[in-house]
């Protein structure tokens, strides 16, 4: 099915896309300043999915629309010409899941499948993800991949003991780092942080081990998709003039952007770096992760962008500009194909 507005400019501008909250028995009650969200009674919150097939669109054209049908309809307009060829298209799949997570107790130790693995049990993809840490507690730690020597049988005992964070590669964080969990990699996030993940769109997690909670536990598949050395870890970021890649995988590039007072959307094109051939026009996401944006342009009806949000800017968007109305730190985060990744 084809949107019969797919090729008018206004269609396809920058548009906002509302959070999704998740319940999570780790998570915390009150989402503000982040979100004006608090969960009373219930459940704890856990994550705000911001890129979730059931998140709802809140400006533009498609004011009230899922973000997963607007994906099956027109994927062409959406994600452009660079996922062609590739199977990206088929299905009008959403090709990453963007949250914020909000951990006021110790998540599962856990781990996530490649794609080889998660296509082998049914599933059409892995989960490599990366962490921005938008706020960090004094002496915040996330555990990220085990430490040299670690065996599988210490891995067991260490599930069946409940020593297995022994094993665990510490990391100390503070606010503005990234850091890169590829599939594979036995991890867990620790209170004392929120963090933007970005992660291929997959929901597969493999608990190895839950600290008693009594939710299910995936000891076998957690061991098979489990590999003793990755290239997980802290990434430095690559300096540039007006931004800065905070990291460029084979899944997803993340930027930091300078606005500066204003930007067209023709400087906030991706940089091509050495080796790459010049990129299509492609989907991208602008978060602010502080401050606050309004992304206008000629034929569409200005939209704001305050802490917390995100606007997705189709590939068939017109042109636009990003303006700072104060204190902005502006993350650009764009889908990558593996088939011409670097």
């Amino acid at each position: 099915m084809t949107n019969p507005h797919q090729f008018t400019s206004s269609a396809w501008a920058p548009f906002r896309i509302m959070p999704w909250f998740s319940p999570r028995v780790w998570g915390c009650r009150d989402l503000r300043p982040w979100y004006d969200v608090v969960a009373g009674e219930g459940e704890p919150i856990g994550e705000a999915w911001l890129t979730g097939d059931q998140c709802v669109v809140s400006s533009g054209d498609h004011t009230g629309r899922a973000l997963g049908a607007l994906f099956a309809e027109n994927p062409q307009a959406l994600l452009g010409p660079a996922a062609a060829g590739n199977g990206a298209l088929d299905g009008g799949a959403s090709p990453l899941l963007i949250k914020v997570i909000f951990a006021k107790e110790k998540l599962s130790v856990q781990v996530h499948p490649d794609d080889k693995m998660a296509q082998k049990y049914g599933d059409p993809r892995g989960k490599t993800e990366c962490w921005y840490v938008l706020e960090a507690e004094p002496g915040a730690r996330l555990a990220c991949g085990l430490k040299p020597g670690v065996t599988l049988d210490q891995v067991r005992t260490g599930i069946q003991a409940g020593t297995l964070e022994n094993s665990l590669n510490a990391l100390d964080v503070s606010r503005g780092e990234m850091i890169f969990v590829d599939a594979g990699t036995v991890h867990a996030i620790w209170p004392g942080t929120i963090l933007l993940e970005t992660q291929q769109y997959c929901d597969l997690t493999y608990r190895m081990y839950d600290y008693g909670r009594g939710r299910e536990l995936h000891i076998e598949k957690s061991l098979e998709a489990a590999r003793f050395v990755t290239r997980a870890g802290k990434i430095a970021p690559r300096i540039l003039a007006g931004r800065s890649i905070l990291i460029d995988g084979k899944y997803f590039r993340v930027e930091r952007i300078s606005v500066a007072g204003a930007r067209s959307s023709a400087s906030l094109a991706q940089i091509v770096l050495p080796g790459e051939d010049r990129p299509a026009p492609g989907l991208a996401y602008l978060f602010a992760a502080e401050g606050a944006a309004r992304v206008a342009g000629p034929g569409f009806e200005a939209v704001e962008l305050h802490k917390g949000g995100m606007v997705a800017v189709p590939a068939a968007s017109p042109k636009f500009v990003v303006e700072d109305l104060g204190e902005l730190e502006l993350m650009r985060i764009t889908p990558r194909w593996p088939e011409t990744s670097r």
